[in-house]
């Protein structure tokens, strides 16, 4: 009955027309998403992103800027160039050729075809249909497996791509009298199940490296890995003869791999005409091979696990990797893990947690690029901020780059060309800007002096005057970890706020001091907002990440109470007025917090929810998940014992749903395979059983939610659900 009342007062809340023009206000403001630099440095070409309401998704267009050699902006475009179509892009390495990947709609039956362009100067030199080669399925764009890169000479193209499999057909069916039988027809198997990689890579089941010789147009498919590698993120080695990959081992199940930096994986070297080395070892995750005239470096990190922890930079040179053949090589370490701090020249250093290098990430300088003074840049989470660092190769000293000037925020490298670094800076309260820098010789890098490129966009006065803090919290007893941080943010007006309790996902992710459309969102309809890195978060050292497995629902829980607590007595918030807002795992904590401090909080908004692991660990895309952060080894195919399921379940909110009793909403997704959404379904009958007013909102979505016509629903939905729950 209540659950009815509320939805009445959201059809003529008065407070409706404010936060939509929030959320339009907000729409308007682009963020950049990549961007490169030429070979000499002076012209960046930078792409950025905006949302596109009418059309029901993101617009990606491409801005120029031309430098000159103090790295001041001369000129740039008067209009970006709109570039949604654009899948990949990869440009010749003495810039004569640009070659695009594009994804468009067949206008007879709708269906996707994939495109391959070559560019030379402002002429399209050559346009290939890669759909109608059907030499392979789908080409592979994602972050886990897409890549497109150029050989050495500028003649070769190597991408990934879905295998091709044979066509399937029913076993009874009428066929044309005349003609002869088509054997690449089997039937069937038109509904044989295949197992793919899970949440958002449902569409990838097993891939094939693919390298086009540009001038002939042929395509060659290297079919030399083993049938159950699956081979992404490949690139040319210098010497264009090879290419240098990561491969997954698909094992007994493919269990998903977005967000999971866990998965047993393999880099590897393949010869054009078939020779197969494997480069790291058996006992590794790896990611993000990048190749230089001297060496093949990566991260890596132990196979198995939590989903995301410390990673280490290591490598191998030319000579090394030669020795394979006849004697086993370790890599050489460059940046080792970090199980808490280190301290480096002009910092403390927690441990390398990207999920990968940027593609460009090698300084050369003028000088050249010498093997005794090879430096890497790369950018990682730190604590409440992203921040870049250089380290030299040979000696492993590392230096904090970061942009300071304007501030606490968060510094991304996106290229590196000869010694000049392209960077993104932003923060809660401005967002992403471009800058540029000329990275100073070995041993002088902290001296960088960064120059702007791109303009600043202006935001309402609340959010680019809003009060951020960083909160370094203790519990001050005897835990191994008891040390965690949060960020409060809030509008820069004087008064008293109602206070959005946020954690995040993961959990072995984090919050960073970055510009977020629903972090300004709420400041800007006049909430504050607390961002909760619990322990377990991502960049403050290994034994944090180690240290929450076997404690979930426990120590997070208590985390998040305890930053709330202090929020609640050092910022301006009303303590009649704290809302709980969280996804994944932090819908899991939101749901352990309303159920254990079940009047302290005021109301509470759930986006994918996990609630009962028990349940979760027999359809989700990430069974080893719920075994690992409950505190038990993960074995597939392994006997079920009692003991193991009363810890997941024992683990779960669940446990305390008879206690909620303040408004909860639930924002779920069909489309989900990480966490199903008859786990949120679950957690409302519960809640409706006992009369706690409830809503429901099903989106034609995966885990995210982050689909543009969902996020701006579901969002704006968030807000009224909070504002009629709070208001007198």
């Amino acid at each position: 009955m209540f659950a009815d009342k509320m939805g009445d007062v959201w059809r003529m809340g008065s407070h409706m027309e404010s936060v939509i023009k929030a959320y339009k206000t907000l729409s308007k403001i682009p963020s950049v998403v990549g961007g490169t630099l030429n070979s000499n440095g002076n012209r960046i070409i930078s792409k950025w992103s905006v949302r596109n309401i009418d059309k029901g998704k993101n617009t990606r267009y491409q801005i120029e800027y031309f430098l000159d050699k103090n790295l001041d902006v001369t000129n740039e475009s008067y209009f970006g160039v709109d570039v949604s179509n654009e899948l990949l892009v990869a440009y010749s390495p003495n810039e004569t050729y640009k070659a695009v990947i594009s994804e468009e709609k067949d206008e007879k039956d709708s269906k996707k075809k994939f495109f391959l362009e070559i560019w030379s100067m402002n002429c399209l030199s050559r346009s290939i249909d890669l759909t109608a080669l059907d030499i392979h399925g789908d080409v592979y764009a994602d972050s886990e497996f897409g890549c497109l890169d150029w050989s050495p000479d500028e003649k070769k193209i190597v991408y990934v791509a879905e295998k091709k499999v044979k066509k399937s057909e029913p076993y009874i069916k009428r066929k044309p009298t005349a003609g002869t039988p088509d054997d690449k027809t089997v039937p069937g198997e038109e509904h044989l199940y295949k197992e793919d990689w899970g949440e958002q890579l449902t569409s990838k089941i097993q891939g094939v490296i693919v390298v086009c010789d540009v001038d002939s147009e042929t395509f060659t498919v290297l079919d030399n890995l083993p049938d159950d590698w699956c081979p992404g993120q490949v690139r040319f080695a210098p010497d264009g003869k090879s290419v240098v990959g990561v491969a997954w081992e698909t094992g007994l199940r493919r269990l998903g791999l977005i967000y999971c930096t866990n998965r047993y994986s393999f880099v590897f070297s393949l010869t054009l005409d078939g020779v197969l080395k494997k480069l790291s070892q058996v006992t590794y995750s790896v990611r993000s091979p990048r190749v230089s005239p001297h060496r093949v470096v990566w991260l890596q990190r132990y196979a198995g696990g939590p989903h995301h922890s410390c990673h280490q930079l290591v490598g191998l040179t030319y000579q090394q990797i030669e020795l394979m053949k006849n004697v086993e090589v370790e890599p050489t370490i460059i940046t080792d893990l970090v199980e808490t701090e280190r301290k480096i020249s002009n910092d403390f250093f927690y441990g390398i947690f990207c999920q990968g290098l940027p593609l460009m990430c090698f300084v050369k300088n003028k000088q050249g690029l010498k093997t005794d003074d090879e430096r890497i840049v790369f950018s990682t989470q730190q604590q409440n901020e992203i921040r870049s660092y250089v380290v030299h190769v040979e000696s492993g000293n590392m230096v904090d780059i970061s942009h300071k000037k304007d501030g606490p925020g968060s510094t991304t490298v996106l290229c590196v060309r000869s010694d000049v670094v392209l960077a993104t800076f932003s923060n809660l309260r401005t967002p992403s800007q471009l800058f540029v820098a000329r990275l100073p010789p070995t041993g002088h890098e902290a001296g960088i002096e960064w120059v702007p490129v791109s303009k600043p966009h202006t935001l309402p006065s609340s959010i680019s005057q809003g009060k951020i803090q960083y909160m370094h919290l203790d519990h001050n007893n005897d835990d191994k970890v008891s040390k965690f941080t949060a960020m409060y943010f809030g509008p820069d007006q004087q008064g008293i706020y109602p206070l959005v309790v946020w954690p995040h996902g993961g959990p072995h992710s984090a919050f960073s001091n970055t510009y977020s459309l629903e972090a300004a969102f709420f400041n800007l309809i006049g909430f504050a907002t607390l961002l909760i890195n619990y322990r377990g978060s991502a960049g403050t050292g290994n034994g944090s990440i180690c240290y929450l497995p076997s404690r979930i629902g426990t120590a997070d829980v208590l985390d998040c109470k305890l930053a709330t607590d202090k929020a609640i007595d050092m910022f301006p918030v009303n303590d009649k007025k704290l809302l709980l807002y969280g996804g994944s795992h932090g819908g899991f904590l939101v749901a352990h917090l309303s159920g254990l401090f079940y009047d302290f909080y005021h109301a509470a908004v759930l986006r994918n929810p996990v609630i009962d692991l028990a349940s979760m660990i027999h359809t989700t895309d990430i069974a080893d998940w719920c075994a690992t952060e409950a505190g038990f080894e993960y074995i597939e195919g392994g006997q079920e014992f009692e003991d193991t399921l009363l810890l997941l379940h024992r683990a779960s909110p669940i446990i305390h749903s008879h206690n909620v009793i303040i408004p909860t909403a639930v924002m779920l997704g069909t489309k989900d395979k990480r966490v199903p959404y008859y786990q949120g379904l679950e957690f409302v009958r519960k809640l409706k059983a006992k009369g706690v007013p409830t809503r429901v909102l099903l989106y034609d979505d995966n885990h995210a939610l982050s689909s543009l016509p969902v996020e701006m629903d579901n969002l704006i939905n968030a807000a009224d659900w909070f504002i009629n729950a709070i208001k007198p």
